[in-house]
């Protein structure tokens, strides 16, 4: 296959072809997720454009799997830098995503240390146990949630061994291995459960420039005690909203605390608000449920948004220059469950239910919520949408997911 291939690139220019085979395998590897983007799922596509992917991954010359992580990095991350303008370093949002960009070229770039398809294969195997910078949305088998594939890492490790272990069989026998291909299939899905419970999943609309500002405060609350009328009145048991829906400091507000505990007799309602406690801030999920209450704080934080993954002293730096000497905010120390009307639900917020922290343990049911604005408009919401599936399949669970912006559903 590699012979062929550098055959065909010798009678054209070396590096128009090198240039071409990268972006036509970030254009395969991409495919599923700008595709889920407009609607379109055809399981026989996303498993043939990820098959394609990752084939050409192993074959293609050494040069273009560093293009081809470039555009990677930049099709799946491009917005990564829109939330800095909301840090007044707006001028920040072009030299991020083209870091974004560089660091994937560089992740895939190792692939160019050979030519060897099952080293390539054993490479990108272990490239799906790492994290850059702690940022874990790439994740190579979400290519395959929306196929005939299963996600589990036995079933990609055995699709990375039948695309190799063709160059190096003989004929008749050379494309025997591509049996290996049925034992990925997903033939025993696992059993996902729906809760016993009527769960109203709000989505709000609220732009991020005008989240925070002091008259966008008495809309918001007007909207968030209409919506909970309105699904006591349909008869819900629960309503969620969205990540920091009350956007301050839960704990500071006597007076909308007391009107949700007096709500909360009749239906429960699961919220996302800020929490201030012996001088740290947390970003947390308050649950409300028959004039009760309970704090969940966030877990996992994300990477440059919440926490610098940086040593302490370049924490400091940054967070001086960039988020006006902010600290980055505190988490717990392990997941919190709710327990609404007898049933068990692990809490997420945002990142977090994009991470397997969060799915440790028995969990059925995961409520989800995020803001999605800081991204808005982009694929965001749709490649956040994905990851949860993937988690939710990988480890049997339904997530309920309430979101600012887009992305609001079940997700199974």
């Amino acid at each position: 296959m590699i012979k062929k291939i550098h055959s065909i690139r010798d009678n054209y220019n070396p590096l128009l072809f090198d240039l071409i085979c990268g972006v036509i395998t970030s254009l395969f590897f991409s495919a599923f997720l700008y595709l889920e983007h407009f609607g379109i799922t055809i399981k026989f596509i996303n498993t043939l454009f990820g098959l394609f992917a990752l084939a050409l991954l192993l074959y293609i010359p050494k040069r273009a799997s560093l293009v081809a992580g470039f555009f990677i990095g930049l099709l799946w991350f491009y917005w990564i830098g829109y939330s800095f303008k909301y840090n007044n370093v707006g001028y920040m949002e072009p030299i991020i995503t083209l870091l974004f960009a560089l660091v994937y070229m560089l992740f895939f770039g190792v692939l160019a240390l050979t030519n060897s398809a099952a080293i390539r294969a054993l490479m990108l195997f272990a490239l799906s146990f790492i994290e850059p910078f702690d940022f874990n949305w790439l994740q190579m088998e979400v290519l395959f949630v929306d196929s005939y594939f299963g996600v589990q890492k036995y079933q990609f490790a055995l699709i990375l061994a039948a695309l190799a272990a063709p160059s190096y069989i003989k004929k008749p026998y050379t494309y025997a291995p591509l049996l290996l291909l049925l034992l990925s299939i997903n033939f025993a899905p696992p059993i996902q459960k729906e809760a016993p419970l009527k769960i109203k999943l709000v989505t709000t609309d609220i732009p991020q420039e005008k989240k925070w500002l002091r008259e966008s405060l008495s809309p918001t609350i007007e909207l968030i005690f209409k919506e909970i009328r309105a699904a006591k009145k349909n008869g819900y048991d629960v309503v969620v909203f969205p990540e920091s829906v009350f956007p301050f400091f839960m704990n500071r507000a006597p007076v909308i605390f007391d009107e949700l505990t007096k709500a909360s007799k009749d239906i429960a309602i699961v919220a996302g608000a800020l929490l201030s406690e012996d001088g740290m801030n947390y970003n947390v999920t308050y649950m409300f449920d028959n004039g009760n209450f309970e704090v969940a704080k966030k877990l996992v934080l994300v990477p440059f948004g919440e926490y610098i993954p940086l040593p302490k002293f370049a924490q400091d730096f940054i967070n001086e220059i960039f988020f006006g000497g902010a600290s980055d905010f505190k988490t717990a120390t392990e997941p919190t469950d709710f327990t609404i009307k007898g049933v068990k639900f692990r809490n997420a917020i945002c990142y977090e239910a994009t991470c397997q922290e969060i799915y440790e343990g028995d969990v059925d049911f995961v409520l989800a919520m995020s803001n999605n604005a800081w991204f808005a408009p982009s694929i965001e919401p749709t490649l956040q949408k994905l990851l949860i599936r993937y988690y939710a399949r990988k480890n049997g669970a339904t997530i309920y997911h309430s979101t600012n912006y887009k992305g609001s559903g079940i997700i199974k």
